[in-house]
This record gives structure tokens, sequence and C-alpha cells, in this order.
């Protein structure tokens, strides 16, 4: 069972218009959270879900600027919300092989996969302890999640960029639950498998075959699957559980 928040509390979800993301968004919007989304533009599924708990804005991840303006609003939408999560899941994915694979592409997804997170994690972590100055309901606690990816462990061919932006994240993670554990901020990952996202969109029906085939539960991941994840370790039962990253895969990388 998930824990409903006993005052309102404030996660900002990074991608939060498709996917993952709006799965996400919209589970937290029904445990009570007030909930800060961003991406480069909306989807009529996420115009769904407005309301009052709700705040999106426009926000290019891995532009620094972006990302400070778009926090900073979404802590004055909030009130006296404490800010108590963020959830780094904005990500891009572009499949080549490294030797023909453009700069601009690099570029792309090391900046809004792993430089976008950093910049977030840091925007979040200065609202934090502003926020902790002025005395906050949870006491500077908090909770950083980055949604990573098997292929950040495993590999892909064709996904050495993408492989190294959330290699590089899992990194991040560790990294920096050292650094903030003595504020009771816990950072963890969750990486998924393959889901039947736009993520997955692009493989071929030989290439979702052979996944299918190798995964031990026999099917590609659902959003539903790695939701209730992010729940456990955004609520009271995660407070001890930090540094790790926890694959949500169906078994296909055991």
């Amino acid at each position: 069972m998930t824990e409903t928040p006993s005052v309102p509390r404030h996660v900002i979800v990074t991608g939060g218009s498709r996917g993952l993301g709006l799965g996400l968004v919209d589970a937290l919007l029904a445990d009570g959270y007030r909930v800060s989304t961003c991406s480069r533009s909306p989807t009529a599924e996420l115009e769904r879900l407005a309301g009052p708990n709700l705040f999106w804005q426009p926000c290019r991840i891995g532009d620094a600027d972006a990302v400070n303006g778009f926090v900073k609003a979404a802590v004055a939408w909030a009130g006296d919300a404490p800010l108590w999560g963020l959830i780094n899941n904005a990500g891009v994915a572009r499949e080549g092989i490294l030797a023909t694979f453009p700069d601009v592409d690099s570029a792309d997804v090391i900046q809004t996969n792993l430089t976008g997170a950093i910049q977030m994690a840091r925007a979040f972590l200065r609202a934090k302890l502003t926020q902790r100055g002025a005395g906050s309901a949870d006491g500077g606690a908090g909770r950083i999640i980055n949604i990573s990816s098997i292929i950040g462990q495993r590999g892909y061919v064709g996904l050495a960029a993408y492989s190294a932006s959330k290699a590089g994240l899992d990194g991040l993670t560790r990294a920096l639950a050292r650094e903030v554990g003595r504020r009771a901020v816990t950072v963890n990952s969750v990486a998924p498998g393959y889901l039947t996202t736009e993520m997955s969109g692009t493989l071929s029906a030989g290439q979702r075959d052979q996944i299918i085939r190798r995964t031990p539960l026999g099917r590609l991941g659902e959003v539903a699957d790695v939701v209730p994840v992010v729940r456990f370790l955004l609520g009271e039962g995660g407070a001890f559980i930090t540094g790790q990253t926890i694959t949500v895969d169906g078994g296909i990388t055991c």
C-alpha cells in the first residue's frame, strides 16, 4: 500500500507529458501530491489531468537557465506545500552505430539524459535548502529518483550514447546519495527494461520478438509495472533505501 502524505507534498516530475512520465504524474495526483511537471510541449493526455494540484511549464531539459526558471516557478506555484521529491524522468534516445553517429545526436542525448538531470537535481536541492531554512514540515527530508535503464547496465547495439547517459545517471545516483544522505534526502535509480511506450516504438517486429523471448516473464513491460516502485521509494517505506539502482525488467538481465 502506498502511503498518502499527511500534508500535501510537492513532487517535480520531468518529462511528464507522455509515457512513463505521464503515468507517474497521474499516479502521484491520485496519491494526493501536488505535482509540477515539464516537457518541451504539452499533450492532450496531460491536459486531461489538469487541475488545482498540477502545474506544467515548457522546459528544455539540459538548458540550465530553463531548468532553474522552471523549478523556481514550480516552487512558487506550490506555495506552502513542502518540496518533497524530484523524479528525473525526461529522456531522449537516438539510435545509430557510433562510427557514423552524428555529434548533434550524441550531444542531445547526453545533454537531456545526464546533464539535464544533474542541473535539475542541483536546482531541486538548492530550493530544498532554502525551504529548510524557512522551516519545513518534513524537516528537510526528501527523495530524488532517477529513471535510468537496463541499457545503461548491459548496453545494446546502436545505443552507445544512450547507454553512456544512463550509466552516468546511475553513477550520479550513487555519488549524490553520499552527498545528501545526512540531510535525510534519499537518491535512487529505477531502471526499467523495454516498455510498451513511444521509446520502444522504433523496434522492429523481429527485435520485439527477440526481447520477449529473452525475457523470463515473456512480455514487454508496462508503465504500470514501474509506477509502484517509484511510489514506494517516494513514500515512508523508502526512507532507508538510498544509492541503489532498482531494476524492473521482467528478468531479462538476470
